[in-house]
């Protein structure tokens, strides 16, 4: 039994560049070129090969036996039974004042028996299986609720990566703009142009931009490898996301909506929903440990002996119905009927604690996602102001009206706009993507469409790349020519 399949709810608007992105892939893959992997690869990798996922899928399949298991007990049931055995008898006979007689015999004998039995009424067999049947609903529900999970997780690990290397681009960008500074500084103090302490600034200033980088590096290497824990595989490069994402509110718009949503097809609260049905049906195999038990039934006895060198036999048949039916356990009965009430209460706390969980996520949720979209659009303009400051900036340090630590603050607060900007980016796409796993209506379709949005040009790497390579944020090292002695 699988949980109903939810309307297809988009991440974004349709992507029309498939088939360019198609011919790129085959462009590269006949140049001979190592082709990075891209989210729906990865996520492939992760649906087959994820440890947590593969448990659930073994236990999904456990409870499916498990109906067959309990169903057992209400088929036919046949037995048989025999024996061969040598026998030896001696007997004795004797009178007062005679002497005793004896006689010795040796012989095999034989027997056979056969029964077979089918239950015509039983109520606890037949309400256990009842439970095993809620019990595959549960898990099932479980097991869609792991592939979800699998999913989210697989799609965060692949988007932090994406995100600590655009943030190491940042660091990278700053470290070598502020060093340069540095160097021009010690040249312009050389010959007496500034104060040794302009020096120490940009000197401060830059180990700090050194620190930020390596702790950015660091977060690189440790989103590749939490992306291998989720796979089991090793990549050495992954696809970027184009700047040309759609960064818009979701669909549908209303909160109400998705909570509506969530409520309906959540698995994990469609699983603590299987979970009360499982405890009301074991309410009722409690409640049938009094109740009589019917079968019909049909024995055959088979036994033959050669005893005294006569051969005999004996053969007996036999069919009927049997009934029983238990008058007192001690209290048994009812103490589970109270116990097994309790368990069901307990479940339906469980399942209104789920309840609220789900609904508090999906609130929360939304109204992230909501607010990302204003932030990205923040942060976007955030990197123009500042690197219209930054400009500024430069062109007063020229005129003398400004000094190098107002330079290096206005650098500083660019490569920080450009480093929030994509973690803004990011936390939008990962945020969605958790809205439609709490809604339950996260899927494969989903993580097409944000594949869509995947180019090879620019891949990133494992492998770092050396210092000191140009990148598109070389244009803004330039911190212009410094003032002159004349002021």
């Amino acid at each position: 039994m699988t949980p109903s399949r939810p309307v297809p709810v988009t991440l974004t608007s349709r992507v029309p560049s498939r088939r360019r992105l198609l011919c790129a892939a085959v462009a590269a893959l006949m140049m001979g070129q190592v082709q990075a992997a891209d989210l729906l690869t990865i996520t492939r990798d992760a649906l087959d090969n994820n440890s947590e996922l593969a448990s659930e899928r073994s236990t999904t399949s456990s409870a499916e036996e498990g109906i067959n298991v309990e169903q057992a007990d209400l088929n036919p049931q046949v037995t048989a039974s025999g024996e061969a055995a040598y026998n030896h008898i001696f007997e004795t006979q004797s009178q007062s004042g005679f002497s005793g007689t004896g006689s010795d015999d040796d012989y095999l004998s034989y027997g056979l028996n056969l029964q077979a039995t089918q239950k015509l009424y039983d109520a606890l067999n037949s309400r256990e299986v009842n439970v095993a049947e809620a019990q595959l609903e549960q898990q099932t529900y479980t097991l869609a609720a792991t592939e979800q999970q699998v999913l989210i997780d697989t799609s965060s690990a692949y988007f932090d990566i994406l995100r600590a290397y655009e943030i190491l681009e940042a660091r990278r960008a700053q470290e070598r703009a502020i060093g340069r500074q540095l160097e021009q500084a010690q040249e312009q103090f050389d010959v007496g142009l500034i104060a040794i302490t302009e020096v120490e600034e940009a000197r401060a200033t830059f180990d700090q931009s050194r620190a930020d980088r390596i702790v950015a590096e660091s977060d690189l290497q440790v989103a590749f490898e939490a992306l291998e824990r989720l796979t089991g595989k090793r990549y050495d490069s992954i696809e970027m996301l184009q700047d040309d994402l759609p960064i818009a509110l979701p669909e549908p718009s209303s909160r109400d909506a998705w909570i509506e949503l969530a409520i309906e097809r959540n698995p994990e609260l469609l699983a603590q929903q299987a979970g009360v049905d499982v405890a009301r049906e074991r309410i009722d195999v409690a409640r049938a440990a009094d109740l009589p038990v019917v079968e019909a039934f049909a024995n055959y006895a088979y036994s033959d002996d050669e005893r005294d060198n006569f051969e005999d036999y004996n053969s007996n048949s036999q069919v009927g119905v049997s009934a029983s039916m238990p008058l007192y356990t001690g209290g048994r009965t009812s103490a589970s009927v109270r116990q097994t009430t309790y368990d069901l209460e307990s479940s339906q706390y469980d399942f209104e604690s789920q309840r609220r969980e789900t609904v508090l996520q999906v609130r929360s949720l939304y109204t992230q996602v909501s607010n990302d979209v204003s932030t990205v659009a923040a942060r976007k303009q955030s990197i123009v102001s500042n690197q219209s400051a930054l400009d500024a900036t430069r062109a007063g340090y020229e005129v003398g009206t400004r000094n190098i630590v107002d330079v290096l603050n206005a650098e500083q607060n660019l490569y920080n706009a450009i480093a929030d900007y994509a973690d803004a980016r990011f936390n939008y796409v990962i945020n969605l993507l958790s809205l439609h796993r709490q809604a339950g209506v996260l899927d494969a379709q989903d993580i097409a469409e944000l594949n869509a949005f995947l180019v090879e040009e620019g891949q990133v790497n494992f492998t770092l790349p050396e210092q000191g390579e140009a990148d598109e944020y070389d244009a803004v090292l330039d911190i212009g020519a410094p003032p002159s002695q004349d002021g």
